[in-house]
């Protein structure tokens, strides 16, 4: 299934390159820029009854525009980005249906499970979803935090997948490796993910092509779904058209489709 995304920084909608955030000055590549407030995409993804979608504050002064779009889908968004123990019941308030947890649960390069157990202690595993976005490296995928520019010593596999499933909903996984670039998905991280996650798993990165949907579709054995970002035309993108990643998932709900 197609999810939907809202990528806000410095409190506008953008596109931007994934590994470029953050990794330091004058290094940072954008692709798009939204005149269109947060809140009119939140609209659009109501109309079109498009679920699971996600915010995701990109760094400092986008809360305005954040709580925005969630006022304007309330229930229909998830939000990630700056989310602690202290403030995800305030973003749940604020009509999130999920928040979204990445570099608050590390320390160090490590896993805290201490600060995990009591992030669902207080707002639920139902509520939690947990960002485990990976780069490649010597063969493997890694979860990485801070902007992605920092690796930790999670590996992608099984046993990860299967012993953090009891403590959330859902995973958000971007290959950040390719992610902004529009020049396909990595297959092989797809793949894995279709074989491995036991929950609901959201993948991004790559797409450039409807087609890559379908992709997705196959490769995660029906079990992995879709955000697309640069490529969308609504965000300056021209290899998917949003009308058609509505219409594909539309096609999936269909008894026979």
């Amino acid at each position: 299934m197609f999810r939907p995304c809202i990528d806000l920084h410095e409190g506008k909608v953008k596109q931007i390159v994934g590994g470029t955030l953050g990794a330091g000055p004058g290094q940072l590549r954008t692709n798009f820029v939204s005149e269109r407030s947060a809140a009119w995409y939140a609209e659009l993804y109501q109309r079109d009854k498009l679920g699971g979608g996600h915010v995701i504050m990109l760094g400092p002064g986008n809360d305005r525009e954040a709580r925005a779009a969630l006022k304007a889908y309330p229930g229909g968004l998830q939000i990630g980005g700056g989310v602690t123990l202290e403030n995800a019941h305030e973003w749940l308030d604020a009509g999130a249906s999920h928040v979204i947890v990445t570099s608050w649960a590390f320390r160090d390069g490590r896993l805290e499970y201490g600060r995990l157990a009591r992030l669902v202690e207080t707002i639920g595993r139902e509520r939690l979803i947990l960002d485990l976005s990976c780069r490649r490296r010597e063969g493997d995928y890694f979860v990485v935090t801070d902007r992605w520019q920092k690796f930790t010593n999670v590996r992608i596999c099984q046993e990860t997948l299967e012993r953090l499933a009891g403590a959330c909903a859902e995973f958000l996984i971007h290959a950040v490796d390719v992610e902004g670039l529009c020049q396909g998905i990595d297959r092989e991280l797809v793949s894995e993910l279709g074989a491995w996650s036991p929950i609901p798993t959201t993948y991004a990165g790559g797409v450039h092509l409807l087609a890559d949907l379908e992709t997705v579709e196959k490769l995660g054995n029906g079990k992995i779904d879709v955000t697309v970002g640069s490529a969308l035309d609504i965000f300056g993108g021209k290899g998917v058209r949003y009308e058609d990643a509505v219409a594909f998932n539309q096609r999936l709900l269909k008894p026979n489709g």
